[in-house]
């Protein structure tokens, strides 16, 4: 039995450091790409020329090697790191616009972000941030925001406590223990659980994004191992992510304080994954905080530069992205193999073939929606299906002002307001209530994209904007799913009219020199309209704690069921810009086989090994 035992895990090594250690495939990041930034474009009509391409059966390039569904972050990334090594990409949009949520839009003369609001990680040179130098070529700058670079407000407006949060791993703990005098130790004690001690950040980790790289490795390696790292209890030994994923943040949290402030404090940032404490998984917390812990920045030029500075390269490499292309279904051969898609032009089906189809569309809408039906059945895909669910929908509220961010008072800072510090109660009520609680809207996450954007008042003079997001049940607005977006009934309207002045309000007690000069709100119906989101949800899958469980994580991943189809994106990682560039990045590792992962690692590693030699 030992024998076999010891084979078993020798054969099990051996293909951890195949997964670990990259394949025979080319590696895209083989070259530094990197040129001197140009200046930013701020001309539309020439921005437009890139990110507008309309779909025409000409525009499709020959000879693809791949076709991809989707132009979100995960679908651009598969693109251009397919494109670093000479292979021919059509990206396909089904919006009049690239990027996914990454896009801008303009109304009355306000240019508001769809998504984008905050990145963190892009301190010094590390894989995260210098992946985003290369699939940009280097022209993507960021701006850093402001330190603290989030407040959390808590209470009513008769009793507001406000409680800034600063980056800087060691700041990030001392500030909040002048916050809370008296709570040290279970502050220290909170930092202790997302890494390991107290040291400084280049020495120390974060303990559970340090375990990430098995994460990564378990959606990669063949189903068969996979389930064996999850069933023998391997993948949970050896992951330190995997061993507190079950642990839900209001456990962990409330198990180190009494103070009903801070418990809330500690939890804040749910809202950008979309699981209230209760619900949340502590890891994929702790990733979240880590992410920000050096920091956060912003897109100079807006959103909209992302997708701009990546096309190019998809188009060097004799690919293209093509928007107003409405992907009906996968195409498939007899023997049950994806074979290209079908594009709708109008009431015609154009057919674009490809030996591989990528899918940036989300998990739900590519195996309920794109796949013919005797394949959606199949035992396989029902049985990942059955894993998860739709996330929270989105509700975002777009508010465009006269004035500059100074005579505004507008900062390049986000606030979280939240009408009480019970977090699970006030919104656990809220998202299982009725559409009459509209106007009682617990959370509200409030950023200024033009306070945030050096080139902001060049591009729109006199000009600024607020974007405010919460949350939604999809069930409010599901009747008028199928109304034309721009034309909704009058009791639609009147619902969103009722959570925008209730937003307001808020609003204008944080800012109170704020007049709103156009105001309207995307709805979870806008969002399924805009984006493809089944239910309006802006996070993909729900990010609950069973979602990060062992066998969960290994069954979200780049391969499917059907031969010759992938899916890239946030579904297949996490939620946010940096998960859907690492769903990416795994896509990427399958389809050339070889560890792109750690093909980024090496390049930060050398990058930084380049810079202490200077």
């Amino acid at each position: 039995m030992w024998i076999a035992v010891g084979i078993v895990s020798a054969a099990l090594l051996l293909l951890l450091c195949r997964a670990m250690f990259g394949g025979r495939g080319p590696n895209p990041f083989q070259a530094d790409t990197r040129e001197p930034p140009r200046p930013t474009v701020t001309d539309r009509k020439v921005k437009n020329k890139v990110l507008k391409q309309g779909f025409l059966a000409s525009k499709v390039p020959e000879n693809l090697d791949a076709v991809v569904v989707g132009s979100g972050m995960g679908g651009l990334a598969v693109a251009v790191l397919l494109a670093k090594v000479g292979k021919r990409v059509l990206v396909l949009e089904q919006h009049d616009r690239a990027g996914g949520c990454c896009h801008t839009f303009t109304e009355k003369g306000f240019e508001f972000d769809a998504g984008i609001h905050y990145i963190g990680g892009l301190l010094g040179q590390n894989p995260f941030s210098c992946t985003l130098e290369q699939i940009t070529n280097g022209q993507l700058q960021w701006e850093p925001m402001e330190n603290p670079f989030d407040t959390v407000v808590l209470g009513p407006p008769e009793n507001r406590r406000f409680y800034p949060i600063y980056s800087g791993h060691k700041r990030f703990a001392s500030e909040l223990k002048k916050l809370f005098p008296g709570e040290q130790k279970a502050i220290d004690e909170y930092m202790r659980l997302i890494r390991v001690g107290g040291a400084e950040r280049h020495r120390v980790p974060l303990k559970v994004a340090k375990s990430m790289w098995l994460v990564a490795m378990i959606k990669v390696l063949p189903i068969p191992v996979a389930k064996f790292l999850v069933y023998s209890g391997l993948a949970s030994r050896l992951c330190f992510f995997f061993r507190m994923a079950s642990r839900s943040l209001t456990d962990v949290v409330n198990g180190l304080t009494e103070n009903k402030d801070l418990r809330a404090v500690l939890c804040y940032i749910f809202g950008t994954y979309g699981n209230i404490p209760k619900d949340s998984s502590f890891s994929m917390h702790s990733v979240l905080v880590y992410h920000f812990l050096d920091g956060a920045w912003y897109p100079r030029g807006g959103a909209s530069e992302i997708a701009y500075h990546m096309i190019p390269i998809i188009e060097k490499a004799g690919g293209a992205v093509l928007v107003r292309a409405p992907v009906n279904r996968i195409l498939v051969n007899e023997a049950k193999e994806a074979i290209g898609v079908s594009v709708l032009k109008g009431k015609e089906e154009v057919h674009v073939h490809a030996p591989v189809v990528v899918s940036d569309a989300g998990i739900f809408n590519t195996y309920q929606q794109l796949l013919p039906l005797e394949l959606q059945k199949l035992p396989a895909i029902q049985s990942i299906l059955s894993t998860i669910k739709h996330g929270e929908g989105g509700l975002s509220m777009f508010l465009g002002l006269d004035g500059t961010k100074e005579e505004l008072g507008l900062k390049a800072e986000n606030y979280w307001v939240f009408a009480e510090n019970n977090l699970d109660e006030l919104c656990d009520g809220y998202l299982k209530g009725s559409r009459e609680n509209a106007n009682s809207n617990p959370l509200l996450f409030m950023a200024s994209p033009s306070a945030k954007d050096p080139t902001w008042e060049e591009r729109s003079p006199g000009k600024s904007t607020l974007t405010l997001v919460s949350f939604a049940p999809y069930k409010w607005f599901e009747e008028w799913k199928d109304e034309k977006v721009t034309n909704r009934s009058a009791e639609y309207k009147q619902l969103k009219d009722t959570m925008i002045q209730s937003a307001l309000d808020i609003v204008t007690q944080i800012y109170p020199k704020v007049k709103g000069r156009y105001m309207d709100a995307g709805t979870p119906v806008t969002n399924q309209f805009y984006i493809a989101a089944p239910e309006g949800e802006i996070y993909g899958a729900d990010h609950g704690i069973e979602r990060f469980s062992p066998m969960a994580t290994a069954m979200m991943r780049p391969q499917t069921p059907v031969k010759n189809l992938y899916l890239t994106g946030q579904d297949v990682f996490v939620c946010g810009l940096a998960g859907a560039l690492a769903g990416a990045l795994t896509c990427t590792s399958v389809l050339l086989n070889r560890n792109v992962h750690l093909d980024a690692v090496n390049m930060a590693w050398g990058f930084r090994r380049f810079r202490k030699e200077q």
